[in-house]
């Protein structure tokens, strides 16, 4: 890995990790659904506009099946799903929590015979537990829906996971670049029904259209550009190594720009999380 692929890894896991801070301010104005469909929409169509610019064509056509499986399991549900939990859980804490990601998906392989569970990946699997365990334990963090926010962004990671099952399965033949254009357009049209049933908790201000703009311009669109680069120049697996270091950032964020405390909890639950995702991404 060069010093530009470092530079660039370094700054997917500082936007990623920003994320969860954009969703925070938004999600609590905006609501989970809308939220979610304007981070899909902004971010699709921004993508979208990149590829046609360097002559890539996306395949949505060839592949609006898939992408419609994919964008609606993989990210409309979950990308709703953490929106909630933006609502009522600190950003920093949402970060960590992502981490557990790679984690689920080892589970969704084993499950279906495509991944063999270890002794090392089997230790992950249990270090990861016991730090969701100690994020989620009574009094760790204080708010009345702290739990069901946690609940949130497990049930999203846990759809993340098969992410990769999916695509082997339903979209073979479709490319990463017009996967992420392609599953995101499919996620903003299943997400757009719902937007007269859950209407906007409050008026939105400036800050709030500026983050979420942020979220579906640098989370959505700048991150991907910079995610498919690091697979061409350094492999898919180096890539994943980011997973690493988002939680970091997102409570570096969390800390500088939101004042939210970094309790010791959260310190063992993500190091214990991280430590375990390390194990079941290493070959």
């Amino acid at each position: 890995m060069t010093r530009a692929d470092a530079a660039r890894l370094v700054l997917l896991a500082a936007i990623w990790g920003a994320a969860f801070i954009f969703m925070r301010v938004a999600a609590p104005v905006l609501g989970p659904i809308w939220t979610s469909e304007l981070r899909v929409l902004l971010g699709g169509l921004a993508l979208l506009a990149w590829l046609r610019a360097t002559g890539f064509d996306p395949g949505l056509r060839a592949h609006w099946r898939a992408y419609l499986v994919v964008g609606s399991i993989g990210i409309a549900v979950p990308f709703a799903l953490y929106a909630f939990a933006a609502m009522h859980a600190p950003a920093s804490l949402l970060a960590i929590v992502n981490s557990t990601a790679p984690i689920f998906g080892l589970g969704w392989g084993a499950a279906l015979g495509d991944e063999r569970i270890t002794a090392r990946k089997g230790l992950g699997l249990a270090l990861g537990v016991a730090g969701v365990a100690l994020l989620a334990r009574p009094g760790a963090t204080p708010g009345p829906l702290v739990h069901w926010a946690i609940a949130a962004a497990l049930g999203a990671c846990f759809l993340y996971g098969v992410v990769g099952v999916l695509i082997k399965r339903f979209a073979p033949r479709a490319t990463p670049r017009g996967m992420a254009a392609g599953n995101q357009l499919a996620a903003a049209l299943v997400l757009a029904p719902l937007l007269p049933f859950f209407p906007a908790p409050g008026e939105p201000s400036a800050l709030v259209v500026a983050n979420v703009l942020a979220l579906a311009l640098l989370a959505s669109g700048v991150a991907f550009v910079l995610y498919f680069r690091l697979i061409a120049d350094v492999g898919a697996t180096r890539a994943l190594t980011v997973t690493y270091l988002i939680p970091a950032f997102g409570v570096l964020w969390g800390w500088l720009f939101l004042d939210e405390t970094i309790s010791l909890a959260m310190l063992g639950g993500g190091a214990l999380i991280v430590f375990g995702t390390v194990l079941v991404l290493r070959n």
